[in-house]
């Protein structure tokens, strides 16, 4: 028995990440969590010998002990990135793969192999063109006798086969649609292998899957809309007026992708869209045309026209956009655009979009709207008891009903309240809370707003955000100002962790026991100051980007080691440039879409850092970095969160794709450890 070096060493790794911490360094490690998504890749040779190869993997394991399974008495201690091979005589074996982490906690699972001289046997094939991935197909092959599977998809130039264990899945993407030959090697530790060979049509996802990013909250003098479900639409519009395209070949559809409408053109020539008779608006004050387009890829460009009434005049003037295949790409054109090239745009009556290439492709169009930026607040309401209330769940002997307003009048002039009583024996932390059918959104508004009225001045109400099984929660206290009156409390939830949050729960004076005291409460409201509310680019919180590092620099996600102050998220980034890093040490990261640089001029990041003065750079860079744009800003706090906002008003107009960030740009590695997390446009 041997140990094979697998894919690579990671000791370097981690001597960088024990060289590089010093002791005032290492609180983070107080909250690594036990290695996590197991698994053990089996290999066996065609020789009758019995010979496997077990290469194991996890996320956030550093070693492994694997047990074997047979008469072995110790297990097998693995480096992460290593395998080990084994002798096994014929039988049926539990392999258990326990992954080791950096701080010592463990995680195992454990796996049947079979070893067996015999063929395959009674081999059953899955193949099916991925539902999510365009032009991904998964194939999944069980065989009596069988340890693992080899797959060759048979696309021309790619010979090398995908291997996994019987009964798993793998999967491959190709280049173009069409028919492939697919050969499936089902292999056991006997010299013959069994085989299954079939042709396979490969298709490609030829509508979204997925709506239109989630627009902004706008106030109605802020926006024209003509298609979109968050605004209110100019009545009467025809979207499909036929101005003879459909003897072209041309149609349309009102595409409905699970309740959430959208316009289909197929065969798009050219389309229009006609307000009704008589019926013009005048964009003049607005800023830009917005639009969400989706297409597979038969349609490269969107061209947009324009067409103007004034006088009775009728003039167009186009613009083109390029599109993104498979995916949505949000298109936000100046109004300039069209001014520039001398139309006037003050009796705008009817739009054209034609596709290239000409009558060819299929586009899929949303939020079709004219926007200005923001004038003013706004708001979004969550519940004002007017209708059917709410279903209350009460804890700590607390009693809440929904009753004809007693107090009609200053803020407050609303039908019915919520009356809540904190009796005598009522815990100090009674409460009530009520759901929400649909996630709070934090993607438009950042605050919450609640009319209140108290006995008292300076009781504590304290609102409580719950995602639906109360495993992410988030909580803000306000005091009351007024006794015997409405006011309204503001409660800013900008810093909350990303999460679906369905669950609302308020406390009235909360850290004071019940005294019979009887408060009220009303029209809890989403609130977004300026109208155009940040928008997250990352958080950390779901699936963590691919980091490419330089320079010598190492980042990875961790739980948050000083999830205070700022910065209360559940993970963050951290960042190490260890001794010997080079002084533009950094990493970057991508994102799907272009930065919204039309909306917003400014992003903002939360850091963490050893030392004050630390030059933080972020860098924006279009997809192939030939137009990119740096930000330097220095730390101003140690050992502590701070946001730091880096103004790009003055960046070249660009798709940018691709956020870098340095820190301490401009210093050679001295071990340090730095944490960032939230990249945020933000105005």
């Amino acid at each position: 028995m041997r140990t094979l070096k697998y894919i690579l060493s990671y000791s370097l790794a981690l001597l960088m990440v024990f060289s590089c911490t010093d002791d005032n360094n290492l609180d983070y490690l107080d909250n690594v969590v036990a290695p996590s998504n197991i698994s053990a890749l089996f290999q066996v040779t065609q020789d009758n010998t019995g010979l496997v190869t077990i290469i194991p993997n996890s996320t956030g394991a550093v070693k492994y002990n694997i047990t074997l399974g047979d008469d072995t008495a110790e297990p097998e201690v693995v480096n992460q990135g290593q395998s080990v091979e084994h002798i096994y005589s014929e039988g049926t074996y539990s392999v258990t793969i326990e992954a080791i982490g950096i701080t010592g906690l463990k995680s195992q699972v454990t796996k049947d192999l079979v070893v067996s001289f015999k063929a395959p046997e009674n081999l059953v094939v899955e193949i099916s063109n991925d539902l999510a991935v365009s032009k991904q197909v998964n194939v999944t092959a069980t065989a009596d006798f069988a340890v693992s599977f080899d797959v060759y998809f048979g696309e021309d130039g790619n010979d090398t086969p995908v291997s996994a264990n019987n009964g798993d899945v793998v999967s491959y993407i190709y280049q173009t649609p069409g028919n492939y030959t697919i050969r499936v090697v089902s292999k056991s530790a006997a010299i013959a292998t069994t085989e299954y060979v079939t042709d396979f049509e490969v298709t490609e996802i030829l509508q979204p899957i997925a709506s239109a990013p989630a627009q902004p909250g706008r106030l109605d003098g802020d926006v024209i809309s003509i298609f979109s479900s968050k605004y209110t639409n100019v009545a009467g519009t025809n979207y499909f007026p036929d101005w003879g395209q459909g003897g072209q070949g041309s149609g349309w559809a009102l595409f409905d992708l699970n309740g959430d409408e959208m316009l289909q053109y197929i065969n798009l020539s050219y389309q229009g869209i006609a307000l009704a008779d008589g019926t013009s608006v005048d964009v003049s004050g607005m800023e830009f045309l917005h639009m969400d387009v989706w297409t597979s890829g038969d349609v490269a460009r969107l061209e947009t026209s324009l067409i103007n009434n004034a006088g009775g005049n009728v003039t167009e003037k186009p613009v083109w956009s390029d599109l993104t295949a498979g995916e949505w790409t949000t298109i936000d054109i100046p109004i300039s655009d069209y001014t520039d090239q001398g139309l006037t745009v003050s009796e705008i009556f009817q739009m054209k979009f034609v596709g290239d290439p000409w009558a060819a492709g299929t586009v899929f169009i949303d939020n079709i709207y004219f926007y200005k930026a923001a004038s003013g607040i706004v708001t979004s309401m969550i519940e004002d008891f007017e209708g059917t209330a709410p279903t209350f769940t009460n804890f700590g002997n607390a009693a809440v009903q929904v009753i004809s307003n007693p107090d009609a009048s200053g803020i407050n002039t609303s039908s019915n309240v919520a009356e809540f009583t904190k009796p005598s024996g009522a815990e100090v932390w009674a409460g009530s809370f009520f759901e929400v059918p649909s996630a709070l959104d934090f993607i438009t508004y950042s605050k919450i707003k609640v009319k209140t009225w108290s006995p008292k001045t300076g009781a504590v109400v304290k609102v409580k955000l719950e995602n639906s099984d109360a495993s992410i929660t988030y909580e803000v206290d306000v005091n009351t100002t007024k006794s015997n009156s409405w006011e309204t409390l503001v409660y800013d939830f900008s810093a909350a962790p990303v999460a679906d949050y369905v669950r609302v729960v308020i406390f009235f004076d909360f850290g004071n026991a019940g005294d019979g005291s009887v408060y009220y409460y009303d029209e809890f409201q989403l609130e977004s100051e300026g109208g155009i509310a940040p928008l997250v680019l990352e958080s950390l919180e779901g699936t963590a980007p691919t980091f490419t590092n330089f320079g010598n620099a190492a980042v990875q996600v961790i739980d948050n080691p000083d999830a205070t102050g700022e910065n209360t998220s559940l993970k963050v980034a951290e960042f190490t440039k260890p001794s010997g890093a080079e002084v533009w040490a950094g990493s970057f990261f991508e994102i799907a879409t272009p930065l919204d640089f039309l909306t917003y001029s400014k992003i903002s990041v939360k850091t963490w850092s050893p030392k004050t003065g630390a030059v933080v750079k972020v860098k924006l860079e279009n997809v192939d970095a030939t137009i990119t744009y740096e930000v330097d800003v220095n730390t101003t706090t140690a050992n502590a969160w701070e946001t730091l906002v880096y103004d790009f008003s003055a960046a070249p107009t660009a798709d940018y794709v691709r956020i870098v960030i340095f820190f301490d740009f401009g210093n050679a590695g001295d071990g340090s450890v730095y944490y960032y997390d939230d990249f945020t446009l933000t105005n």
